[in-house]
């Protein structure tokens, strides 16, 4: 057993600082002397000086041996792993790392529907032949349910060479598959299950809570640790528990996407987030649960309101529920999730996570506070009493042809790295429907792509990207009116 109470990397930074030394490393503002006095003014100076490299003192990532290695091994004992990598490009770059060591170019690999657009750029890097698995539709709230395990093997069927699932659990709004059952499907096949835990690292600290990934068998899985813990943005990690994965090709793979010069203020909040979660994760979940409750409690009883609760579990795929995520709608007002965002930010400066046609989401953790809580509840009441009243003045623009399903999986016609290489071309997106896309095209927040690189662009596709389009939301892939295809013979 380790020493939890251990910071091994906040130790040897600070060590190393206390020599005071003469510096000639990079990074060149030397120990926080050059940061603009502009921002020191605002944010102090200290932290700067943890803005170091690979000193004698503070270890290499990519050939750890000091106190990044006790750290990740610190962090892998926390979470009963073989093996855990601290990450500073995100889960972004882990779910590129997974897909790489999961499967080789030209062998198949079953891809959720539902996943980051980031697992389409491990397909672009890998060169592996994606075959997709759908989630189900919760069709009440308008947003995708879990993935089930008769899927997964109804999948592994028609394609027995598939070498691993990548999936999504939780979902962004909160949303779990059964990973357990999904995992033995996989293992039974020979497969690996690859789990993109990017909303989930908190969820191993409290009962209450839906079991984690390497919990229920997962092979490997990344998390965002600045999601809901307290790490700095973009510091994640990848966990590894299983004989099936090829450790070599993980490392091999995280050379490949990780940063040459990794940043070690983002390494130092991993290291320290690891110790706050061991010495306080159940208090810490038991805060963010206890909140999250009372929420959803007092919002249930605001008029024309609804936030969703554990009686989805057991439909449309779903095993659990993430109830720290607060997914809310006042479509009975006739606010779209789009409309309710708006309201409560310019009028109430309260700010949620994301927004879509029926909802918006609120992700609530150990940090928030009662009265952030309250003037959410409150924001929530009073868009409700001006709604209902006889001078409203809030737009509503929710109708029941909002609550559009997402349209079927387009005819993959080359896999994403034949088409991310190929030459292509930028057209009207008026003249999209029927050309290959060269590119994915998907809404963000929360970043799933409705179209891959490879597919060709269906009407049905079109059109609901196109409603996107013209609401004026966030989407990545349209342009200024224009998407990558496929050059054809008739563009020469």
């Amino acid at each position: 057993m380790m020493d939890q109470n251990k910071t091994p990397l906040l130790d040897a930074i600070g060590e190393f600082i206390h020599t005071k030394p003469a510096y000639f490393r990079i990074p060149g503002h030397r120990l926080q002397k050059g940061i603009s006095s502009r921002w020191t003014d605002k944010v102090g100076e200290e932290i700067f000086a943890y803005d170091v490299t690979e000193t004698p003192y503070t270890d290499d990532l990519h050939q750890a041996e000091g106190a990044i290695r006790e750290a990740q091994q610190l962090l892998g004992e926390l979470y009963h792993t073989d093996r855990s990598f601290f990450l500073v490009n995100g889960s972004t770059c882990g779910n590129e790392a997974m897909i790489l060591a999961g499967a080789l170019e030209g062998q198949e690999i079953m891809i959720a529907r539902n996943a980051h657009k980031s697992a389409m750029m491990g397909l672009i890097m890998s060169g592996a032949r994606p075959v997709y698995v759908s989630p189900k539709v919760l069709g009440e709230w308008g947003i995708q349910g879990g993935i089930t395990p008769e899927d997964v093997e109804r999948c592994f069927k028609k394609h027995p060479g598939c070498r691993a699932l990548f999936m999504v659990s939780p979902s962004y709004y909160g949303i779990t598959s059964d990973l357990k059952a999904i995992a033995q499907v996989c293992h039974e096949h020979g497969a690996m299950l690859l789990v993109d835990e990017a909303h989930g690292g908190h969820v191993y600290f409290h009962e209450a809570l839906p079991q984690g990934a390497i919990e229920q068998g997962a092979d490997m899985c990344v998390q965002s640790m600045h999601k809901v813990t307290g790490a700095l943005t973009q510091s994640s990690v990848l966990h590894v528990h299983s004989s099936l994965v090829d450790m070599d090709r993980v490392t091999s793979a995280l050379h490949i996407v990780q940063s040459t010069s990794p940043n070690y203020l983002l390494m130092t909040s991993l290291d320290c987030a690891r110790y706050e979660l061991a010495m306080h994760g159940r208090e810490m979940m038991q805060q963010a649960l206890a909140l999250a409750s009372y929420a959803r409690e007092q919002i249930n009883r605001i008029a024309g309101f609804a936030c969703m609760g554990t009686e989805v579990v057991g439909q449309a795929g779903i095993a659990g529920l993430d109830t720290t995520r607060l997914v809310i709608t006042a479509k009975k007002l006739g606010l779209t999730g789009f409309d309710l965002e708006e309201c409560l930010f310019q009028k109430y400066t309260v700010n949620m996570e994301l927004a879509d046609y029926e909802n918006v989401l609120a992700i609530v953790t150990y940090a928030n506070t009662r009265e952030e809580i309250d003037r959410l509840i409150s924001a929530c009441r009073s868009i409700s009493q001006e709604l209902l009243s006889d001078t409203c003045v809030i737009n509503r623009n929710w109708k029941k042809t909002h609550n559009q399903e997402i349209p079927c999986q387009p005819q993959q016609v080359m896999t994403p790295r034949r088409a991310y290489f190929a030459q292509t071309q930028r057209i009207p997106w008026e003249q999209a429907v029927g050309r290959i896309a060269g590119e994915m095209a998907a809404p963000y927040p929360p970043g799933i792509p409705i179209l891959y690189a490879g597919e060709r662009i269906t009407q049905e596709v079109w059109e609901y990207l196109e409603r996107f389009r013209q609401d004026g939301r966030h989407m990545h892939g349209i342009e200024d009116g224009q998407i990558t295809v496929m050059k054809e013979v008739s563009d020469e």
